[in-house]
């Protein structure tokens, strides 16, 4: 991302919304530097080489694993404005376990892009089944609040959108899912 470019746009943004066509005024005149340096960081999914970041270890476990509220940001792709909330991975191992702290860079890689909830749910779920973890079925339920929804056009008060994506067995196998689920609620 090129931040001087950047803050030549929200520069200009600033002068649409407030109808000024001179200088910034002083109270908004650092504004562009500084969502320059929040959107590098906010958007930097597009930026990080998530294989990198995923480490799987060698492991004789085939039950299932929950990592539960893993807590996400993102910026919705129709309004940029921000939506956030809690994502729970359910998933029962092949060959291989993800290493805890990974499921949160997952999270992370794929929740700081323009998104919209169903598809961040979605590619969370299908880059977990085909990584090298291998695993034999994945779950991934995202509970979300946009903002979008709070400030905006219906501007309701707390809105929480759930969105999931079942893969392998836990698509199969309902007796298998159902207990996935179970454990998701304990």
């Amino acid at each position: 991302m090129n931040k001087e470019s950047v803050q030549e746009l929200i520069t200009q943004l600033i002068k649409e919304i407030e109808g000024n066509e001179g200088e910034l005024r002083p109270a908004t005149k650092e504004t562009p530097r500084r969502v320059a340096n929040a959107y590098s960081e906010i958007f930097d999914g597009y930026r990080t080489d998530i294989d990198k970041e995923v480490k799987v270890f060698k492991a004789n476990y085939s039950e299932i694993i929950v990592s539960k509220d893993i807590k996400f940001y993102s910026m919705c792709e129709h309004h940029i404005l921000p939506f956030y909330g809690t994502v729970d991975i359910i998933y029962m191992p092949g060959e291989y376990l993800l290493g805890i702290s990974k499921f949160a860079r997952v999270v992370n890689y794929f929740s700081h892009r323009l998104n919209v909830q169903e598809k961040m749910t979605d590619d969370i779920a299908n880059y977990l089944m085909t990584c090298s973890l291998k695993p034999r079925g994945v779950m991934v339920i995202v509970k979300g609040t946009h903002l979008c929804e709070i400030m905006r056009g219906v501007k309701q008060s707390n809105p929480l959108i759930i969105t999931s994506a079942i893969k392998g067995i836990f698509k199969t196998n309902l007796a298998t899912r159902s207990e996935a689920l179970e454990l998701l609620n304990l």
